[in-house]
């Protein structure tokens, strides 16, 4: 069994690419994978920077092979499907501990665009939660995110990578800050009411925005954030005219075809009168029509936009981020330990097995015909059994302790070489049950 992670993000994909792969509802994809013998569970990970799988699998070639073609074909968010050659160049695979190195980066925000934003382990959370749900996250991967959740706790109390925690939405404001010397006489118009747009407008309101207004699908929503924020609400339908008395735009909303069209943005500007409109766009799939740029007094921004000024980010924050790097090899290699200590139970117990079953086979053949009695026999039987204990003790103990290392797997198939244990003329005899645990007891780690 494999680990293997398929996907594209913010490094690898621009956003015309990644925004036609947004995956809201994971269940009905992870479940159709899981039902094929390549694939035992599966996780999807879908954000503004990235689409992701991570699967367990008894046959990795065939998983990738199968994941290659569900980006293809079944995760494309249009009916119409990508280019294979521009999908060959925007995806990645990574297998086993780099998979795992890459899961526990992703939840520590050390791979984000904007690097120590908080937002991305709750996005991981929420993957990992819709896969149990969907009963396609079994022990294994389970084990992995509970290990990467642990990895970004440390990473949060043991660096200042989120001291001052910065986001995708903070970093959309501060671009609205450099556009204009001052926000204090500007009107801004905030579209949708998520945990984006309500870090974007405070953000805004630290910097001296004073006219806000929040708009949504739900007015209710959009309500109780603008009540934090003394900003004033309102639905979509009113966007036209709230577009006319805006300076600055900031859009975060769900849906499958953009908001902001053309049309609108052109109608807006006339009536506008030669002030020009600056669209901040950062929802995925995006919100406004790519060719609202083309328009005179239209200025859109995007996630791409964004990334120089997240870049400058990560420079600040370096010595932090080699901390944190740190720390997550550590995570890995602690979880390295547990699959390998996984992998050695069957070896151990294989062992042990064969050699209760020679020391059964020589007892029944050495005291045969004897006359010993019942006493006698049950003497010899717990004085060959403490040999055979004492024998595997070194051997098993030093094969644990092994497996800790890189070389653990290695040290795992010489060991069942040595002992011969895939052979098929295995003695026959007992199973390794009954007794050898009683003996597993008394040697402690043995």
């Amino acid at each position: 069994m494999k680990l293997l992670l398929v996907g594209m993000s913010h490094r690898t994909a621009p956003l015309a690419l990644r925004e036609r792969f947004a995956v809201e509802d994971p269940a009905p994809l992870l479940t159709k994978w899981t039902r094929e013998p390549c694939i035992e569970e599966a996780v999807l990970l879908s954000t503004c920077n990235r689409v992701e799988v991570l699967v367990w699998t008894p046959e990795p070639e065939a998983a990738l092979l199968r994941l290659r073609r569900a980006f293809e074909r079944e995760i494309s968010a249009d009916d119409v499907r990508p280019d294979p050659a521009e999908i060959e160049g925007a995806l990645y695979s990574l297998h086993d501990m780099a998979a795992a190195r890459h899961v526990f980066r992703v939840a520590c925000a050390v791979d984000s665009m904007v690097v120590g934003e908080p937002q991305i382990l709750g996005q991981v959370k929420d993957a990992y939660r819709a896969a149990v749900d969907a009963e396609t996250c079994g022990p294994m991967l389970g084990r992995l995110y509970q290990r990467a959740f642990a990895t970004a706790k440390r990473v949060r109390n043991e660096t200042r990578i989120a001291e001052r925690p910065v986001s995708v939405a903070r970093v959309a404001a501060e671009l609205a800050q450099q556009i204009f010397e001052t926000l204090e006489d500007k009107q801004a118009l905030l579209i949708g009411a998520g945990e984006m747009i309500e870090l974007a407008l405070d953000t805004l309101r630290r910097a001296g925005l004073q006219a806000a207004r929040v708009a949504n699908r739900t007015r209710a929503r959009a309500a109780t954030l603008a009540a934090r924020f003394d900003a004033s609400a309102h639905g979509l339908d009113e966007i036209p005219a709230l577009l006319e008395r805006s300076d600055v735009v900031l859009t975060c909303i769900g849906g499958d075809r953009p908001l902001l069209t053309v049309d609108r943005v052109h109608a807006a500007l006339r009536q506008r009168r030669g002030h020009s409109l600056f669209l901040i766009d950062i929802g995925v799939p995006r919100n406004v029509e790519a060719g609202v740029a083309e328009l005179d007094g239209a200025y859109v921004y995007d996630l791409d936009d964004l990334q120089a000024v997240a870049e400058s980010n990560a420079a600040e924050r370096r010595a932090e981020l080699e901390r944190a790097e740190a720390i997550v090899l550590e995570e890995q290699q602690r979880f390295e330990g547990w699959l390998g200590a996984l992998a050695a139970v069957p070896t151990i117990r294989a062992l042990r097995s064969r050699a209760e079953s020679v020391r059964r086979s020589e007892i029944e053949r050495g005291l045969a015909g004897t006359g010993l009695g019942e006493s006698e026999r049950e003497v010899i039987e717990g004085i060959t059994r403490a040999i055979v204990n004492k024998i595997l003790h070194a051997p098993v103990s030093r094969l644990r302790a092994e497996l800790e290392g890189s070389e653990g797997l290695a040290h795992l198939e010489a060991a069942r070489s040595l002992f011969g244990l895939d052979d098929a003329d295995e003695p026959k005899g007992g199973s390794g049950t009954g007794p050898a645990d009683e003996s597993d007891r008394d040697e402690g780690d043995a």
